[in-house]
């Protein structure tokens, strides 16, 4: 379950410094999206800026491009330039293990209206954000937007609540309209997570994977892989981490087997059912009793 926050608390104040660092960042990196540039030019960038603000990456920078939903990021040798396309940066930031999740659209492709039913269905659902409403609520403010706009909302991605060193808890957020869900309270931290798509609203899991988590703290003997499993306890405990910040002798043999082993869970690529194109929209919040604070607005 989501973390609940008072205000002046320890939590309250690093959610806040978190999100202040987010905020920046997302500014600087979305600015650096431009025909040509490289995908990992913009991610290698926004990592170290986020570090240099005083706090660190809580999961690796997603770039989504077209099709791409989640959980797309590039290879440490990977050349790949943007092009004229649709582009989703999904970041995130933590202080001490409070976390900021933020995510922007730049459109490269000429669809701006696409880019435009995300932010709108982000505002619709924050607008009734308040102790007291119903997640179900929230995703029926998505829906409706991102259908009026002509598009659908992507039905089997969601919000979704976060807790000291876990980017991704409970409660799920939905970006549709259900009797199913959760009573906000005051306190309450969330991702508020809209995505629309010009396809059917479904995603499916791709072939490739950067990302990876720690789910079962086990020994292992390979000794390349208990190099790897030490390095993520230290630096990255469950939090999630790519494969292209291992410095390590054969990182990605150990890292399959780690994998292999059920010590590590993989994040492949998302895309959308259709092969159509997606677009992004998400803040952070902690819930009031009237409302709401985006900790990832500047």
């Amino acid at each position: 379950m989501t973390d609940t926050v008072e205000p002046g608390s320890e939590a309250y104040e690093k959610y806040h410094e978190a999100g202040d660092v987010l905020a920046q960042v997302l500014d600087e990196a979305a600015e650096r999206v431009e025909v040509g540039a490289k995908q990992i030019d913009v991610a290698a960038f926004a990592e170290e800026r986020i570090r240099e603000l005083g706090g660190r990456p809580a999961f690796p920078v997603n770039i989504s491009v077209d099709e791409e939903a989640s959980h797309a990021s590039p290879h440490a040798d990977d050349d790949t330039e943007f092009g004229e396309e649709m582009v989703c940066l999904d970041v995130g930031v933590h202080v001490d293990g409070y976390i900021a999740d933020a995510a922007r659209t730049v459109d490269l492709s000429g669809n701006p209206e696409l880019k435009e039913a995300a932010e709108e269905a982000l505002d619709a659902g924050l607008d009734v954000v308040e102790a007291g409403a119903h997640t179900g609520e929230v995703g029926a403010e998505v829906a409706d937007v991102v259908t009026a706009y002509g598009y659908q909302p992507i039905v089997n991605l969601s919000g979704h609540g976060l807790e000291r060193w876990d980017a991704h808890t409970d409660p799920s957020v939905p970006n549709r309209g259900t009797d199913r869900g959760t009573v906000l309270e005051a306190g309450d931290v969330l991702a508020i997570e809209p995505f629309a798509t010009t396809g059917s609203g479904k995603v499916t899991e791709g072939s490739k994977t950067e990302i990876y988590s720690l789910v079962d703290d086990r020994s292992v003997r390979n000794r390349q892989a208990r190099q790897v499993l030490d390095t993520v306890r230290e630096e990255y405990r469950d939090l999630p981490f790519a494969q292209r910040w291992l410095d390590a002798p054969r990182a990605e043999m150990a890292v399959r087997r780690l994998e292999t082993a059920g010590v590590l869970r993989s994040y492949p690529v998302l895309k959308e059912a259709d092969g159509e194109l997606v677009s992004q929209a998400e803040h952070t919040i902690i819930v009031t009793e009237d409302g709401y604070e985006a900790t990832t607005e500047p």
